[in-house]
């Protein structure tokens, strides 16, 4: 679908509410998603670090 000018563009044919609603949602829901995977990767690796220095803590003191 060729559009004449930028406006029109802009306008989709009347449809721009529903058209330009559904890349901002779907623009958030990508973000949130990179957003909650960061979030679980640093919980992750606190959790690793936390597990790894209990195990080294308790092999130190049972030697």
């Amino acid at each position: 679908m060729a559009f004449d000018s930028f406006s029109e563009f802009i306008a989709m044919g009347g449809h721009a509410p529903y058209v330009w609603s559904a890349w901002g949602v779907t623009a958030l829901l990508l973000l949130a998603s990179v957003w909650h995977a960061r979030a679980e990767q640093r919980q992750l690796l606190k959790s690793l670090k936390r597990r790894v220095r209990r195990e080294n803590s308790s092999r130190g003191n049972a030697q």
